[in-house]
């Protein structure tokens, strides 16, 4: 891992389980986070942080307005040598298998963020702590976040870079 940052954190997404665990691993990064819009009312003190803290909330249904989003996200994160958080399934995983990679939202932090370090994480188990909508939450589930692989953007081809990651986020994701 480098220093300082920028970086691009590129993972499954399985349970609202698995933010804070990456906030806390990467927080000399300040990570902040590509979410859909709803989580941006409704949910104390983190709706407040998504609206507040420089993630940024965009509609999946407007791509147009969503893209411009990210692009005025990723060039704050570029100068605040920031993390930025992007589960490129979309949405979470509610069995643990892992989704079909959208490579948009990602492909527009890469122009976006030149001098960001990429980083395949990969996460297991989260999505048993949700299994019964999180209650009762089940005892003894070991969720395990493992950074597979970091990149550097400048020294890779963004197509072949999208490839490498998700084979690497997949490879670190035990089977269910």
């Amino acid at each position: 891992m480098p220093e300082n940052g920028p970086l691009i954190i590129v993972s499954n997404h399985q349970s609202t389980y698995d933010i804070p665990p990456i906030i806390w691993y990467f927080r000399k990064y300040h990570p902040k986070f590509i979410s859909k819009s709803s989580l941006g009312k409704g949910i104390p003190s983190i709706s407040f942080n998504l609206r507040h803290g420089g993630s940024v909330l965009i509609d999946r249904e407007n791509a147009a307005l969503a893209i411009k989003k990210i692009k005025a996200f990723g060039e704050q994160v570029q100068n605040n040598r920031w993390a930025a958080v992007i589960f490129p399934e979309g949405t979470r995983s509610k069995d643990g298998r892992i989704k079909k990679f959208y490579t948009r939202g990602l492909m527009t932090l890469f122009e976006h963020i030149p001098d960001a370090t990429i980083v395949a994480l990969s996460i297991n188990n989260s999505w048993k702590l949700a299994k019964y909508q999180y209650f009762p939450i089940p005892i003894g589930i070991k969720v395990n976040l493992k950074v597979q692989a970091t990149f550097k953007l400048i020294e890779e081809d963004p197509d072949q870079l999208l490839k490498k990651l998700e084979q690497q986020v997949t490879l670190g994701v035990d089977g269910v």
